[in-house]
C-alpha cells in the first residue's frame, strides 16, 4: 500500500458524537409537552442525529477503505473496543423515534440494531473473557456494549410493542450493569488514576439510571411506579458523584472524549423534566427550561470545540497515555499495537 493511501482509522470515539446528538433529542422530545412547544422542533434534533449517525458511518467507512490498520485491531483494542456499540444504540434510539410516524421503518431500524448490539455484546464479552484484558485497561466505556445497550434496546422494544423483547434486554442490561459497576468501580478505586483522555467516560455512570428508567417508563406503559422512584434515587447518587468529580474534569484539555459527557448529561435531564412534568413543583417549567438549554449550550460548545480541533489538525498527534492503557497487553495482535497510538490520540 502506497505511503500517500495509509492513513489512521478515524478514532471510534467519535460516534459518541451522533449519541450526543441523539440524547439531546430525547430531551427535547420530553420537553415538549411541558413547554408546549410545537413537535416539530424535537424532530429537527432528531433529523440532525440521524444525518450526523450515517455522516460519521460513511467517514469511518471512507477512513477504513484508506488505511492498512484492521477494524478488528480497533474492536480488540481496550480502549476503544467498547465504543463501537454505539453505532446500533444510535440507530436503536433513531428507529424508536421514526416508529411514531413509520412504524414499519422504525421497527426494521429497532430490530436490525438491537440485533447487531446482543451480537457484538455476545462478542466482546467472549474476546474480555478470554484473558487478555488488564484491569488498568476499564473505563466507563465498558458500560456501553450490555448496560447501555441493554437499556436503550429495552425501551426501543417497548416503544414498537415487543414488550416481552423489552422486558429480556431490560434484564440483561440491569445484570450487566451490577458487574461492570463493579469491575469499574474496583479499577478506579484500587488501581491508578485514568489517563486524562478517559477520564471523560466516567459520566457515563450516570447514564445507566436514566435509560434504565425511561425503559421501564415505556414497558409500564407510559405509567410511573416505585420502579422509577428507585432508579431516579441512583441518579440523583450518580450525579452526585459527578460533582465531585468536577474539579478534575475542569483540569482536562478538551479533546473528542468531551462527547462522553453529552449522553448521559442529556438523559439525566430528560429523566428530571419527566419528573417534573409529573409532579409539577413551584417553578417546575423554568427549571425545564434551565435544562433544556443547559444541555444545548453544552452539546453546542463541545461540536465547536470539536471543529476547531479538526481544523486544526489536531487529531493527528500521538498520544503519549497509550502506554499506560496496554503496557501489560501482550495478548492483543501486533497490530493493535503498532497503530493504537496513531488512532486514540482523542478518546
Amino acid at each position: 500500500m502506497t505511503a500517500s493511501t495509509d492513513v489512521a482509522r478515524i478514532p471510534l470515539n467519535t460516534l459518541a458524537i451522533p449519541l450526543g446528538v441523539a440524547g439531546l433529542a430525547e430531551l427535547f422530545s420530553h420537553s415538549i409537552d411541558s413547554l408546549a412547544l410545537p413537535e416539530f422542533i424535537a424532530e429537527i434534533v432528531w433529523v440532525v442525529a440521524g444525518v450526523v449517525w450515517v455522516w460519521m458511518i460513511a467517514a469511518h467507512l471512507s477512513r477504513a477503505a484508506r488505511s492498512s490498520a484492521t477494524l478488528r485491531s480497533q474492536l480488540e483494542h481496550p480502549a476503544q473496543g467498547p465504543i463501537a456499540s454505539l453505532v446500533p444504540i444510535v440507530g436503536m434510539l433513531l428507529g424508536a423515534n421514526l416508529s411514531g410516524f413509520w412504524m414499519l421503518g422504525g421497527t426494521i431500524l429497532v430490530i436490525a440494531s438491537l440485533t447487531v448490539t446482543a451480537l457484538y455484546a455476545g462478542w466482546i464479552l467472549a474476546s474480555w473473557m478470554g484473558g487478555r484484558l488488564q484491569l488498568e485497561s476499564v473505563h466507563g466505556g465498558y458500560f456501553l456494549p450490555t448496560v447501555a445497550g441493554g437499556f436503550v434496546a429495552s425501551y426501543a422494544a417497548a416503544t414498537i410493542g415487543a414488550i416481552p423483547l423489552a422486558l429480556g434486554a431490560f434484564v440483561v442490561a440491569a445484570f450487566f450493569w451490577l458487574v461492570f459497576f463493579t469491575v469499574i468501580f474496583a479499577r478506579l478505586a484500587f488501581r491508578p488514576s485514568l489517563p486524562d483522555p478517559l477520564v471523560p467516560t466516567l459520566a457515563i455512570m450516570m447514564a445507566p439510571p436514566a435509560v434504565a428508567a425511561a425503559a421501564w417508563f415505556a414497558i409500564n406503559g407510559g405509567v410511573a411506579d416505585g420502579v422509577e422512584d428507585a432508579l431516579a434515587a441512583l441518579a440523583v447518587i450518580m450525579v452526585l458523584i459527578q460533582l465531585a468529580l468536577l474539579p478534575k474534569y475542569l483540569r482536562l484539555t478538551f479533546s473528542l472524549g468531551f462527547w462522553s459527557f453529552t449522553f448521559p448529561t442529556a438523559n439525566v435531564a430528560a429523566l428530571a423534566v419527566a419528573w417534573l412534568h409529573f409532579q409539577r413543583p413551584l417553578g417546575w417549567q423554568l427549571i425545564t427550561v434551565a435544562l433544556l438549554v443547559g444541555v444545548t449550550a453544552l452539546v453546542v460548545a463541545i461540536a465547536l470545540g470539536s471543529r476547531r480541533i479538526w481544523a486544526s489538525g489536531r487529531t493527528h498527534v500521538e498520544n503519549p497515555a497509550e502506554t499506560q492503557l496496554t503496557r501489560a497487553d501482550d495478548a492483543i495482535a501486533p497490530v493493535a499495537h503498532a497503530n493504537s497510538s496513531r488512532f486514540e490520540h482523542s478518546i
